[in-house]
């Protein structure tokens, strides 16, 4: 899973202290990305045992073409109704302040959507991100994601209720 400027790769053992310091670290995290209360930390176990991603959920590293970590991008399967092919991935992206702005976040959520769609049959990859998040909704629209609508506060973060823009991917639009 690779571009010219970046790519993902697994999450190691190696990587955890410095992911876990970026996640405890209020200058890391975007105001988007900060939801109170302590940060959870990276199972060392799990990562000794292999990847951090399974049939549910994932996480992987992105890191600079010189292999640099700039941030993570995350996934967990959503349902839409009984039937699995009604199943949808959902992704997020958290990068550090100096990635930002610089299409490195375009480049991993297209990286991860056409990563899901290679690896997996689910026929939908979506991402929301809040109303006044303009760059996100710039970076997904650049990463071949389409603006679906506006679900009104479906995210509490920060004392209140946050109204997000979702939008979508779909295999038939590659």
């Amino acid at each position: 899973m690779a571009s010219p400027r970046v790519r993902l790769r697994d999450i190691t053992v190696d990587d955890a202290d410095l992911l876990d310091g970026w996640a405890a670290d209020p200058a890391v995290i975007s105001e988007y990305n900060d939801f109170g209360g302590p940060p959870s930390t990276l199972p060392r176990d799990a990562l000794r045992r292999g990847p951090l991603r399974d049939e549910r959920k994932g996480m992987l590293v992105v890191v600079l073409a010189d292999g640099t970590p700039i941030g993570t991008v995350s996934w967990h399967r959503v349902n839409y109704g009984p039937p699995p092919a009604s199943d949808a991935w959902n992704v997020g992206i958290e990068l550090i302040p100096s990635a930002r702005g610089r299409g490195y976040g375009s480049e991993a959520q297209r990286l991860l959507a056409d990563y899901l769609f290679e690896t997996t049959d689910l026929h939908r990859v979506e991402a929301s991100t809040d109303v006044e998040n303009v760059p996100e909704q710039r970076s997904l629209e650049k990463a071949g994601f389409r603006r679906e609508g506006v679900q009104r506060g479906a995210q509490f973060r920060a004392g209140a209720y946050h109204d997000l823009v979702t939008y979508a991917r779909l295999r038939e639009d590659l």
